[in-house]
């Protein structure tokens, strides 16, 4: 007996959509490996992702980190059932370091490919921690490129979308306030630490989208560049008046607006989809505040939360391995050898 009919498909994962070199090794649903290698570092200068940078980093990183995971995972290249790889959405440059890369092993070792949706990814991986997904679930993912509410019936099959950003997504309005506070990148960390202490109710900053007139048509849709503009004109107002920019509180009530504007959304759509269960998944998982929150709201609200640890809540390759292994377990055909990077791949398409 193989070890993909005794304990599930051994499934290689890749993920390069943005700046995280991710290479995830699972068995069915059983993590075996996670290796990750960012190049956050080498964006930090130019304060936010640079596209050209990352695919470079890509590059040098694949082969390291992809014989780290193979090495914590105690298996050899060829001992795999199957490769996954994220094929959009992402930064087209970096998608393309890992498509060429997981065709190269595919071909070289003669096995199946799979090439598999990132947003998608995000909601698969939490099986690897808490087991099977409850169906139907509410998920909200948000990082850096996205914040979106997706309704699962079968990640394997399709997710329904029901709101997004139509402009900045919350990551990004950390960066960017984080900036103009004179705080390093990436922002959400920084904006995280300096609000300790700070007070966040000391400044009422908008919740983009939540006004009645918004209703009809961005119920679950976000929007973060208003919110970054009343920052900015806040800071700058106080600091021609000639007072100190009071940088907690500042940090704490922006950072207070982004968490009750996601939380409030994503309830609303539990309680109008009657759906019971709401999964987070994405860098903005890591923020304290919006964790926190969200456990207030779904507590309220008798709704179960689901997070996964926070080292699969952002990019990896583990996530992309998981969603690999239950399309072959749901009886999904591989991907043909002619698929591409899409920069743009819409949340409903799950697999190339």
């Amino acid at each position: 007996m193989t070890g993909s009919e005794k304990d599930g498909p051994l499934v290689l994962g890749i993920e390069t959509s943005c700046d995280e070199t991710g290479v995830g090794i699972v068995r069915g649903n059983t993590l075996l490996a996670d290796a990750v290698a960012s190049s956050v570092d080498e964006h930090a200068r130019f304060g936010g992702v640079v596209p050209e940078v990352a695919s470079r980093a890509h590059l040098e990183a694949m082969v390291p980190t992809i014989e780290r995971a193979c090495e914590t995972a105690g298996i050899r290249l060829h001992d795999v059932d199957a490769i996954a790889v994220t094929n959009g959405p992402g930064l087209a440059g970096a998608l393309l370091v890992g498509v060429a890369a997981a065709k190269a092993l595919a071909i070289g070792l003669g096995k199946p490919i799979y090439g598999v949706n990132h947003l998608a990814s995000h909601v698969a991986v939490d099986q690897l921690e808490h087991g099977p997904l409850p169906e139907p679930c509410l998920a909200m993912l948000v990082s850096g490129g996205h914040s979106s509410l997706l309704r699962v019936e079968d990640v394997t099959r399709g997710v329904e979308p029901l709101g997004s950003t139509i402009d900045d997504a919350a990551g990004e309005a950390f960066d960017k306030v984080a900036r103009l506070l004179g705080l390093p990148y990436p922002g959400g960390p920084e904006i995280d630490r300096v609000a300790v202490g700070g007070d966040p109710r000391a400044i009422r900053f908008p919740r983009g989208l939540s006004q009645q007139k918004d209703m009809d048509k961005h119920r679950y849709d976000f929007s973060f560049s208003g919110l970054k503009t009343a920052v900015a004109r806040w800071v700058e107002q106080t600091r021609d008046s000639g007072a100190q920019v009071p940088m907690a509180d500042v940090a704490a009530s922006f950072r207070e607006s982004v968490a009750d504007t996601l939380l409030t959304k994503a309830v609303a759509a539990c309680t109008d989809h009657s759906i019971p269960r709401l999964l987070l998944g994405g860098g903005v998982v890591a923020n304290a505040r919006v964790r926190e929150l969200a456990a207030e709201r779904c507590a309220e609200a008798g709704i179960e939360l689901r997070i996964p640890p926070l080292s699969l809540c952002t990019d990896n390759g583990a996530m992309i391995a998981a969603l690999g292994a239950q399309l072959i377990i749901a009886g999904h055909e591989p991907s043909t050898l002619d698929f591409g990077a899409d920069s743009t791949l819409p949340a409903t398409i799950i697999q190339a």
